[in-house]
């Protein structure tokens, strides 16, 4: 029996999927090398940068969540 189903949603992204997959790949960088960052604090030493990385992350995310959201 075939129920009467909606026609599927596609998504038409005007972004470039490479630069998306280029800055995909940024965050994840970035993101990786906070909790290293976060046990150098930990340990009484602050990383000069880390301020700067986390602020570059929320911009990152941001965008990639503008560009992706329907």
């Amino acid at each position: 029996m075939e129920k009467n189903l909606p026609p599927a949603k596609v998504y038409h992204f005007a972004a470039d999927p490479a630069k998306l997959e280029h800055e995909a790949d940024e965050l994840s960088r970035l993101a990786q090398s906070i909790p290293p960052d976060v046990q150098s604090v930990a340990k009484g030493m602050f990383p000069k940068d880390v301020v700067q990385k986390l602020k570059h992350l929320e911009k990152l995310s941001k965008h990639l969540r503008g560009e992706l959201a329907p």
